[in-house]
């Protein structure tokens, strides 16, 4: 596999999670915004929201600055446009395979 596969497949599983994505979707709508302020998504513990972070950091999904004892947190759009252009890239094929479904599925027709 290459590095971009690679990557690319370590920002789809970092987003397969549930609390991930509630915290991309805040970056995203929100912007920069703090561990702590994160930690009010969901109710877990501030360690296991040092984790989730952590994978999305290593996914490179975020950036993470250091301000004192703060960790700010925010979305890297080069790795969010990475997604969207391998996703646009295969419409085509989507839309080919779900009109077939919907073409299988659908009644005969009656004569």
């Amino acid at each position: 596999m290459s590095g971009n596969n690679e990557s690319l497949a370590a920002r789809f599983a970092a987003l397969g999670d549930p609390t991930r994505l509630a915290i991309m979707n805040r970056l995203i709508e929100v912007g920069p915004q703090s561990a702590g302020d994160l930690g009010t998504l969901a109710d877990i513990s501030a360690p296991a929201m040092s984790r989730h972070l952590k994978v999305l950091h290593s996914a490179e999904l975020v950036h993470r600055e250091i301000d004192k004892q703060r960790r700010i947190y925010s979305a890297n759009p080069e790795a969010l446009q990475a997604i969207a252009t391998w996703s646009i890239g295969r419409r085509e094929f989507w839309t080919a395979s779900l009109d077939r479904l919907t073409h299988h599925l659908s009644p005969p027709d009656e004569d």
